[in-house]
C-alpha cells in the first residue's frame, strides 16, 4: 500500500511556483467579460516580485484593458510541460499609467507593438496583485497524485 505524501510547506509551494514561472514565460491571461465569462489569452510578463505580485503591458484599447477595468477579478496560469506543472495565481488586477513604473518596465523587443515605447499612448502596465497561489508539480512532488490532481493552494493575503 502506497503512503500519502507529506503536505508541502508554504515555502515549497511558492518556490515550486516561481520555477514553474521562470521556465514558462509566458503565462495566460484569464480576465471576465460583460457577461461574466472567461476570456484568455497569452502574454509576456515580468519576472514575479517577491510578494508574486506580476506586471505585464498592453495597450489601453484592447479587450483585457476594458475588461480589467470593469471587472479586476483575473487569473494567471504559467504552464511548464517539461515539469509538467502548472501555477495558478488568483487575484486583481489595475491597469497603470504613471510614466516612472512604465519606463521602469519596459522591454526594448516591445517596440513594433507599442510605438513611442514607455512613454507612447498605447503603452500601459498591468499590475497583478494575487491572493491565491495554486501548483501541481509532478517535478516538486506537490499534488502530484495523479487520480486527484488536487492543486496545493496557498493563501497569500494571510
Amino acid at each position: 500500500m502506497q503512503q500519502a505524501s507529506k503536505e508541502p510547506s508554504r515555502e515549497a509551494v511558492i518556490a515550486a511556483a516561481r520555477v514553474i514561472m521562470a521556465a514558462a514565460k509566458n503565462c495566460a491571461l484569464v480576465t471576465l467579460d460583460g457577461s461574466g465569462a472567461p476570456q484568455a489569452r497569452m502574454m509576456d510578463p515580468f519576472p514575479p516580485e517577491n510578494d508574486l505580485t506580476v506586471w505585464m503591458a498592453t495597450s489601453p484599447d484592447t479587450r483585457k484593458a476594458v475588461e480589467i477595468e470593469a471587472d479586476a477579478r483575473v487569473a494567471l496560469v504559467y504552464f511548464d510541460a517539461g515539469d509538467p506543472g502548472y501555477a495558478t495565481l488568483i487575484g486583481t488586477a489595475r491597469l497603470v499609467d504613471d510614466l516612472a513604473e512604465r519606463r521602469a518596465r519596459w522591454k526594448e523587443e516591445w517596440e513594433p507593438y507599442y510605438p513611442g515605447g514607455p512613454e507612447g499612448d498605447s503603452y500601459r502596465l498591468i499590475e497583478v496583485v494575487a491572493r491565491r497561489l495554486e501548483v501541481v508539480s509532478l517535478a516538486h512532488d506537490i499534488a502530484a497524485d495523479p487520480l486527484a490532481w488536487q492543486p496545493a493552494i496557498v493563501e497569500l493575503d494571510d
